[in-house]
This record gives C-alpha cells, structure tokens and sequence, in this order.
C-alpha cells in the first residue's frame, strides 16, 4: 500500500499490464472515475475509487460520496472538483495546477515536464506535395532557388509508374535545370515536402490568401490571429497541432508573426463508429452520407450526427435513429408555418415568451460550448411545448411569432438549408443567415418554481416543487411535510441538514 500524501488513506498498489513503464517513472495513480482503462480494471478486481470531477450538467452535490462503481462508464472530460478536500469546487483543469503545487509545498512532488522530441523528416519520395526549393550544382554544391523563381510548380505530365520511385525522379525537363549562382547545368531535388510542412501554417494564409507577394501580410495577421478556436480530431491532432506551435514560434522568432500559440482553444470531436467499431472498407461497416442526404436531404444528417451523443465523444451510427430526425424537421415546418393566431392571450403571452427565453438561453449556451445534442433536444423540447400550447386552445398571436422566429433562427445553423426556406414563407428579410442572434430576458428564464431533491442518509427520497431561493428552514418544512419524508423520519432523529438552495436537502438522521 502507499499512503494518500492528502488524505492519509491507504491507497492499494497494482501491477497491471496496461501502464507504460515508458511513461513517466512507469507508475501511476489510478482513477477508476475518470479514465477509460483505469475504470475496466478497478471494475474487473471490485476496486472502488471516488467521483472527483463533475461534469458540465451533473451537480456536485449529488456527487458528494459517489464511487466509480456507481457509474456505467468513466467521465474523462473537464469539469468540477468534487470529493477533493481542500480544491472542491475548483475547474478540474485550474485543480490539477493546484494539486502539483500543494505536493510541490509538502515536498511530496509537483509538476514536471518531460520531452519526447525526434528529428523530423520533412522529405518524402512521392510527387504530391510541394516541391522541395533545393538546386544540386557540381560547381556550386546545394543551392536554394531564389525567391523570384518560387514557387517552384509540379509538372502537370507527369508518369505515375509503379517503381516505388516517385514520378519527378523521371521527369527529365524538371529534374535538368540551371544553376542560379554560375548558370551551370544543375540537377533539381526530386523529393517533395511532407504534407504537414502545408498544413503547419495554413490558417496564416487564410487570412490573406490573394497575396502573390508575401506568404501573408503582418498586419492582417496582427488583426486576425490566433485562431480563436480550432476543431480537429485526436487521431491525427498531435502531429499537427506540435508542428503548427513549431512554425508559430520559428515565425514569431523572424519576425513575422507577433503570437506566440497559433490557437486559443482547442476541441476535439468524437469518432463516429458503426455496430460498435470505426468504420473501414475492409469491416465493410462504411455509411455513406451521400445515399442519406438523397434520402432525407442535408439538414436532416447533420442534425443526427449532432444528436449522436457529445460532439467530443462521437457516437455509434444507427440506420433508424436518423428518421426521427426527418420526421422531427417535418413538425417543424407544419409548426412555423402554420397561420399566426390573429387572438390576443396575456396567459398564453406570458407562458410562451418563458417558454421561448428559456430555449433561447438553453441553445445559445449549448453551441458556445459544443454540446449540440442537448442543443437539439431543447429545441425539441420546445416544439412539443409549443404543440401543446395550440392544441390547449387560447393562443396570443404576437407570442406565438416570436416563438416562431426564435426557432428557426436558433436551428438554422444547425438546419441551414430548411430554414432558409421557412424564413422566406414567414415573409422575412433574406436571409436567416444573416440576422442577429435571438438574446433573451433573463427575468423570463426565471423559473416559477424548481425540482428540490430530498435525501435521507444521502438517498433520494423525494421531490418536490417549491419556489426559487427558498431558505434552509422553510426548505426543511416542505420536505418533512411529504408523507414520503416523514415515513423515512418516524422515530429518528435529525442530526444535521445538507442544504444546496434549489438543488438539494440532505438529512442526515440516526
């Protein structure tokens, strides 16, 4: 056993072939919680470890206790710190700095950085990529092209043969030149540069990418750069995203950039797997969009790929889950545009436009942070609310058109080409995608009432509704006055109330 350096707990010792004797000093501390192998192991040996990080959506509170044998999977995103005397609350990325300097000062540790750098090869022997600007003379020895004969231009003719050589090595009136310094004969470099050496500074010449002079202007890059957010994948991120920081800082070194990072921020999106494994020719498990896109149209794809699950964890492709969503933009459409009550309701007004804010904030704040399948279903939740609004009869008309009008603007990004279509019906200014985005009154995001979760011992035994910002006291009156509470109180005693305001009334009892 090893002893917690905070706590003091006993913490058991394994050996476990999956940890890399490479990696670091070869041990590690295991967290069943929060990662995927860590998890399989402590499940597989009735190993128990703490939930210490909750997600965006999860409270902390409820957490409070919770072991990772309580979960069906490992959480491995960011979020809070929970069950972590002494850095509760903490976001799990600021936590992590926290914890190395609280080992740091306790002579226990700290944080380190180690380096796994190798030389890196830029040459390859193919004719796809950028010529390598290199001259070789007999006289002069290597010879880099002038800048006034860059760039220098694959040949259009050239023969694709299968020697394993690439086709430039045989392209006699490429490969034959002059030499730029004694106008000698002189041979070109017939390998190209590695894809990456393009990739790696790519978004610089976005922002000016018409410039025939300069690879960018310094000053467009001083106003558009960094990116300010970058979205890739992590199979193939590393390579890239360290040759992009390599090229930022080399550019910054000569003076061409002023930044020091190429991005400010980072997301990673998830893999989309078919009957549980990534899809590959040779499993034969390859969708192709294209076939339901003739189907069901574009609006309805992107919108099951966004619903899949989290946009950073992907999700599993199921030939039956995309319908729902076609038949889902259908009720769109029949709902917005359907005629406007011509009636005037100040209880239908008020129920709507809460109905409408509150979407509005749950959307906004979802796409801000890529969480696009609860983005939709609040949409969803949303046209149901509001089908069921017409059908209870009293509707006020004004109400109903800023309904509609939130709707579409909120799902025309994810559903552009519909609702391109449907703003145009409603009489609108073209186009969608060119208004502002619907704000909302936080006093009409206020709810009436809210869930209050009771607990006896730290178990659910109740909810109930009460208003907003209830105190303590009068908390503890509403949930020992439930039949269900006072059956788990008969002939006990309260000891102590945990009480998290419009969450959670823990009772403690014995």
């Amino acid at each position: 056993y090893a002893r917690h350096p905070f706590t003091g707990e006993r913490i058991p010792i394994w050996t476990a072939d999956y940890v890399l004797l490479s990696y670091g000093t070869g041990a590690v501390m295991g967290v069943p919680a929060h990662d995927v192998r860590d998890f399989a192991f402590a499940a597989k040996y009735d190993l128990h470890g703490l939930v210490v990080i909750a997600g965006p959506e999860e409270d902390a509170a409820i957490l409070q206790g919770t072991l990772s044998s309580e979960m069906a999977e490992a959480y491995v995103g960011q979020g809070t710190m929970v069950n972590s005397p002494g850095f509760e609350g903490s976001p799990s990325a600021e936590g992590q700095a926290a914890v190395a300097e609280a080992l740091g000062s306790k002579e226990m540790g700290g944080a380190s950085v180690s380096y796994r750098l190798r030389d890196w090869l830029i040459s390859r022997q193919r004719y796809w990529g950028s010529p390598i600007p290199i001259i070789y003379c007999e006289q002069c020895g290597t010879v880099p092209v002038p800048e006034d004969a860059l760039p220098v231009l694959l040949p259009p003719d050239a023969e694709f043969l299968p020697s394993g050589e690439s086709p430039l090595k045989r392209h006699a009136s490429f490969r034959q030149t002059t030499c730029p310094q004694c106008e000698g004969p002189a041979e070109r470099e017939t390998d190209t540069l590695d894809t990456f050496m393009c990739s790696s500074w790519y978004m610089f010449r976005f922002v000016d990418p018409n410039n025939a002079d300069a690879a960018f202007s310094p000053e467009l890059a001083r106003t558009w750069l960094p990116v300010d957010q970058y979205v890739g994948g992590a199979e193939h991120a590393v390579m890239h995203l360290l040759y992009a920081r390599f090229f930022t800082k080399a550019a910054r070194d000569m003076g061409i950039l002023t930044i020091d990072e190429p991005f400010t921020q980072l997301f990673n999106q998830g893999i989309i797997v078919k009957d549980g494994h990534k899809m590959s020719k040779s499993r034969g498990n390859v969708v192709s969009p294209d076939d339901w896109v003739a189907r069901l149209g574009a609006d309805a794809v992107r919108l099951y790929l966004m619903f899949l699950g989290p946009w950073d964890r992907g999700g599993d492709w199921d030939d039956s889950g995309i319908q729902g969503h076609s038949r889902w933009l259908n009720r769109v459409w029949n709902l917005t545009l359907e005629a406007r009550p011509e009636t005037s309701d100040a209880a239908s007004a008020e129920r709507l436009r809460r109905l409408t804010h509150k979407m509005i904030r749950k959307v906004s704040n979802d796409v801000e942070a890529f969480r696009f399948n609860t983005m939709l279903a609040a949409m969803m939740e949303f046209t149901n609310a509001l089908a069921k609004e017409r059908q209870a009869g009293a509707l006020d008309g004004e109400a109903w058109s800023e309904a509609m009008e939130a709707l579409v603007l909120c799902l025309a990004p994810s559903a552009p080409h519909m609702t391109e279509e449907i703003w145009e019906r409603l009489g609108r200014t073209y186009s969608v995608h060119t208004q502002a985005w619907p704000t909302w009154d936080p006093a009409l995001t206020e709810d009436e009432t809210v869930t209050l979760i009771v607990q006896v011992n730290g178990k659910v035994r109740e909810r109930i509704e009460v208003e907003p910002g209830l105190d303590e006291e009068s908390a503890r009156e509403r949930a020992e006055a439930s039949e269900k509470i006072a059956g788990y109180l008969a002939g006990k005693q309260v000891r102590r109330a945990i009480y998290v305001p419009d969450k959670l009334l823990n009772l403690v009892v014995s």
